[in-house]
């Protein structure tokens, strides 16, 4: 069985998030450091776009400067997801695909092998959910009765994965839908309509008010029970804290990538 760390729930705000998965990441693929398996939150909440997203056209920019909330482009692929500071735990993995028992490449393989272990989660919170696999419309994810739960998004270099998403406690339809911009909604009501037959959250479905503690225990034992590994609770290097600032920095603090995409990292 393989050893795996877990570095606690934190929380940051999303240039620091962002910046610790691909330190992480990079530290993985020059051997550094295990296999991780990592959770945080967000505060002040955000919005995050995928890697090759243009920003104006995901994101409603003066809502998000008007309400505090966070901007900020990732390295991973995707779509626009609004990360609500008391609403969500993410995760993240960063892996050797081997490890994961999947070939090099073999992005979709991934999905659906770490989406196990938020099925696994939703099980022990007491429902079930269904892995959705990537459409021409949508990303992978992870649903309750047809409605998104966990939303995913990955990338990879030199056998490396990291893989990271959602999991949706509560939602918001309405500040949700007032931060991201969808282009054939005439009306806030129009898409929030939509929204709520589409999105759902684990106290929606479940008709319980259960803490962020009971979530984050039942995802760490859902993917341990999914992805056959023990974790071992440990903490960043001091080589990853000092490349994440400097990632923070070159990256993540930059006009040139959270609006373009482009950086010297």
């Amino acid at each position: 069985m393989q050893h795996w760390r877990l570095l606690k729930l934190e929380t940051a705000d999303a240039k620091t998030n962002m910046a610790v998965d691909e330190a992480i990441m990079k530290a993985r693929i020059e051997n550094k450091v295990p296999n991780t398996l990592r959770f945080y939150q967000w505060t002040p909440s955000a919005v995050s776009i995928g890697r090759f997203q243009t920003l104006e056209e995901q994101i409603q920019v003066q809502n998000c400067k008007k309400l505090g909330v966070d901007i900020i482009r990732r390295i991973s692929g995707g779509g626009a997801v609004y990360h609500d500071q008391h609403g969500e735990i993410t995760y993240s993995i960063v892996a050797k695909l081997s490890d994961l028992g999947c070939k090099d490449l073999d992005m979709l393989s991934a999905y659906q092998k770490i989406c196990s272990g938020l099925n696994e989660a939703v099980r022990i919170l007491g429902t079930k959910a269904e892995y959705r696999p990537p459409d021409p419309k949508r990303c992978p994810n992870l649903a309750i009765s047809g409605k998104k739960i966990s939303g995913n998004a990955q990338t990879s270099k030199k056998g490396v994965l990291l893989q990271h998403g959602t999991f949706m406690m509560d939602i918001n339809h309405e500040k949700m839908f007032s931060l991201l911009r969808v282009p054939w909604a005439k009306t806030l009501d129009d898409v929030v309509a939509v929204s709520k037959r589409k999105l759902t959250s684990a106290r929606q479905e479940l008709g319980s008010d259960f803490s962020t503690q009971d979530t984050h225990q039942a995802l760490i034992d859902g993917f341990k029970a999914a992805l056959n590994i023990e974790l071992v609770e440990s903490e960043l290097t001091e080589y990853e804290k000092n490349l994440a600032e400097k990632i923070k920095k070159e990256r993540f603090g930059t006009e040139e990538w959270n609006l373009f995409g482009k950086s010297t990292v």
